[in-house]
């Protein structure tokens, strides 16, 4: 705003106070153009902005099919897992062996597990009973095999033909930069990683710019705040906020090799049956109303106790660099 001199502002113009200095940068950001995505779309890669309660980082995430993909090597850092030491292996009565993700989270869902184990046990008791049948059954069983090695070939074949994420990981670990400048020092730099394996790579790293990394709305993520969020009981929960954590949370466990943490977000656990209730609220019409009754039914605790355990998974694999 214009001043007739340093000492003196215009009379007629009274001096920005520190919240019309604020919306006076917001809308100066505002009108900026947006970051040039040509370079992105050619090379199909994208930057991420990812918060975690230790920090904001940003990292790079492409799709490929996996048939294209080296996984990454997850041997050294399993060895220093501090998450290993509070897994528990029992064994079940059919010499099972299950892994207990969280003693609180595991506890809360005990009543899903009991239904579980007497729908297993019902399936048992029908098998006892069937089993006069033994030569018809024997038959069938060759048969169902059978078909169950041409299914896995073909399930093998689609699955190299599906799109799966990778991230700026190495040795299992996800590399998460605090600035677009270290980001970019690291890419031309050289230095191994999983990412260098996609035949776009040496483009990015000769054309890559600070200013380029500027992630869109939709791939950013705030991890940091969806246990609070889901603390705060059902009316507080920001569907937007939980929706999009689980799309990360998926996307950086299949990368990073996380397996308990997609059994926690697979189909038909409480959390999938969380994200999916979610989806239908925000859908509006008789899907939405249906989908705000499951909401109600869904316990807080447990949610906000599953996702602390899969954001301290996350956490624990970060390679933080500045």
């Amino acid at each position: 705003m214009a001043r007739q001199s340093p000492q003196r502002p215009d009379a007629d113009e009274p001096e920005l106070d520190d919240t019309d200095a604020a919306v006076a940068a917001d809308e100066a950001e505002e009108d900026r153009p947006p970051a040039d995505r040509a370079l992105w779309d050619e090379v199909r890669i994208d930057p991420v902005e990812i918060a975690l309660p230790a920090g904001t980082g940003f990292t790079l995430r492409a799709y490929r099919q996996a048939r294209e993909l080296t996984p990454t090597d997850v041997v050294e850092r399993d060895q220093d897992d501090p998450f290993l030491a509070r897994r528990q292996v029992v064994e079940t009565e059919d010499d099972e062996e299950v892994v207990i993700l969280d003693e609180e989270f595991a506890a809360l869902s005990a009543e899903e597990d009991d239904e579980d184990e007497e729908k297993d046990a019902k399936s048992r008791r029908k098998g006892k009973a069937d089993a006069s049948d033994d030569e018809a059954a024997a038959e069938a069983d060759d048969e169902a095999e059978d078909e169950a090695e041409d299914d896995a070939d073909a399930d093998a074949d689609e699955a190299g033909d599906e799109e799966v994420p990778v991230f700026l990981t190495h040795k299992g670990r996800l590399l998460l930069f605090k600035t677009p400048e270290s980001l970019v020092t690291f890419i031309r730099s050289g230095a191994p990683n999983d990412m260098s394996q996609l035949d776009s790579w040496n483009e990015l790293s000769e054309r890559l710019e600070p200013a380029d990394i500027a992630p869109l709305d939709e791939d950013t993520y705030e991890l940091d705040l969806v246990v609070e969020n889901l603390r705060g009981g059902h009316d507080a929960w920001d569907h937007e906020l939980l929706i999009e954590a689980g799309e990360i949370a998926r996307d950086l466990a299949y990368a990073l090799r996380l397996p308990a943490v997609l059994d926690m977000l697979s189909a038909g656990s409480s959390l999938d049956d969380l994200d999916e209730a979610l989806r239908a609220s925000v859908n509006g019409g008789v899907g939405g109303f249906l989908g705000r009754r499951r909401l109600k039914k869904i316990g807080a605790q447990t949610a906000s106790l599953g996702w602390r355990t899969i954001v301290g998974k996350i956490s624990a694999v970060v390679d933080w660099r500045d």
